[in-house]
């Protein structure tokens, strides 16, 4: 007879777990399928984001920085710095204490949770009264130790994996995904990068900050068009400052590789015929969705044409108490996205009645200076012929930001034109990921701009540029 659960999550990365959690903290009994394994062979949980993902890069990216302050910087603060070195393999070895701490804290909380681990790949196999029929693929040869368990309720949380482009093969040596980049055993001379994305920008800019000379392609016509036009224009200035050179509107053609180096040719955008070669290349043009093989025809579902699992509001599939959350369906491929997600399936589960505002989810790049934003940009909000005023104060006049050397960026505030409601708030500076909450609380909480401006911020601070950027939008700052 197979085990029996209350809900089985195929997939422990942050949407997969935070589910599992929140479903065994409901009193359900739960078990979480997980197969990744890191390069020495140990199954472990977290997925992409904790492994080879959110985790690995912003560890690099403060490494980097560091090195980076050390070597232009701390003259600026009477700190004389001679003969700076790195050391990458010290760096990775950081790293991957860090990934390995978080990793152990998921079993840790899994056991205190009392979630069964199973481990090996997930694929349903059928549906009987009592249940979803799931098969666990086991760690033996050939599959051996596999078994079949029945999930009264099934969360899909299988996240994704780097798209590739075709005709170039990904070895994470000379040609690498995110994985490959975030474990390169030393600094490329030359490094290109095909994808002006997140993952492009990051990964970009730790191996500038550590001596490389980058150039980065991509194809759209505008840089950072998801964003607000004045962070992308802020943005592309402070890039091309640090040096990263970005060049859009491009097409890439034929790529060919050595053992030791990369050439890519490519038309730019004005149509002239370019060559760039480079020691290493990073393929960063986005994720599909981890739908393929996990046998989803045996219950009555089928991925779209894009890979992803069609859901309703509420994560919910077309096949009764079978959802789905995360990057495997609509919506931003972002971890905390994946996580909310997790949340209110559990709790839908449980016969709760939870609801996500998608507007509310914000984004972020850890470049540095940081780019958030939440909401909607000024560009969409025209486009809906919405009307609206805007607020926009610099952190240049911002003491704090002065006194920590990070005075590049600004604030930039939307609201209604008649209610003042806010619709969307976008940062450039120094720990935006931290100062974009109070943006996410407000409009969560339907604010105005004047609450924001009403608020007392502590001085001196970052966030008093909030407040100011808040009253700009009433055209009454008070530090400009």
């Amino acid at each position: 007879m197979s085990k029996e659960f209350d809900v089985v999550v195929i997939g422990a990365g942050p949407g997969g777990y935070i589910a599992a959690i929140r479903a065994a903290q409901l009193g359900k009994t739960v078990a979480c399928i997980e197969k990744w394994k890191n390069p020495a062979g140990a199954l472990k949980l977290g997925g992409t984001c904790l492994n080879v993902g959110c985790i690995p890069s912003k560890a690099l990216l403060a490494s980097s920085e560091e090195f980076e302050n050390a070597s232009h910087h701390l003259a600026d603060h009477g700190i004389s710095v001679e003969n700076v070195t790195v050391d990458i393999a010290k760096m990775m070895a950081r790293k991957e204490g860090i990934v390995e701490k978080m990793t152990k804290g998921i079993e840790f909380l899994f056991r205190k949770n009392k979630i069964t681990w199973l481990k090996g790949h997930g694929k349903f196999t059928g549906k009987t009264d009592a249940g979803v029929q799931i098969e666990v693929s086991g760690e033996g040869a050939d599959g051996a130790n596999s078994e079949t368990v029945t999930a009264r309720n099934v969360i899909i949380a299988t996240g994704s994996k780097a798209r590739h482009l075709p005709n170039i093969p990904v070895d994470n040596k000379i040609v690498a995904d995110n994985e490959g980049a975030l474990s390169f055993d030393t600094a490329p001379k030359k490094l290109a990068v095909i994808g002006a994305g997140v993952i492009g920008l990051e990964l970009g800019s730790v191996w500038r900050r550590l001596g490389a000379e980058v150039t980065v392609l991509e194809a759209l016509p505008e840089f950072l068009g998801a964003a607000d036009q004045a962070l992308a224009k802020e943005a592309a200035k402070q890039f091309k400052k640090q040096g990263l050179d970005i060049q859009v509107g491009v097409k890439v053609g034929e790529v060919t590789t050595t053992d030791s180096s990369v050439t890519i040719n490519y038309t730019d955008k004005d149509g002239n015929a370019q060559k760039l070669e480079a020691d290493r290349l990073i393929v960063s043009i986005g994720r599909v969705p981890n739908t393929d093989n996990l046998g989803l025809e045996a219950i009555g579902l089928k991925a779209n044409e894009r890979g992803f699992i069609d859901v309703d509001d509420h994560c919910a599939t077309a096949v009764p108490n079978v959802y789905a959350i995360g990057d495997v369906v609509r919506g931003p491929m972002l971890a905390h996205k994946a996580e909310d997600e997790g949340v209110l399936v559990a709790e839908i589960i449980d016969g709760q009645k939870p609801h996500i505002d998608y507007n509310c989810v914000p984004w972020v790049i850890y470049t540095e200076p940081e780019i958030a934003w939440v909401g909607k940009t000024e560009q969409q909000l025209k486009a809906e012929g919405r009307e609206i005023k805007t607020g926009q104060f610099p952190f240049m006049a911002n003491g704090r930001a002065l006194g920590i050397n990070k005075a590049d960026g600004f604030v930039k505030m939307i609201a209604d034109a008649k209610t003042d409601e806010l619709l969307g708030v976008h940062i450039i500076s120094a720990n935006a990921s931290d100062l974009i909450a109070e943006a996410v609380v407000a409009m969560e909480f339907k604010a105005a701009s004047e609450d924001i401006g009403r608020i007392c911020h502590p001085h001196p601070s970052l966030s008093e540029v909030m407040r100011e950027a808040a009253l700009a939008v009433d055209k009454r700052a008070l530090n400009m």
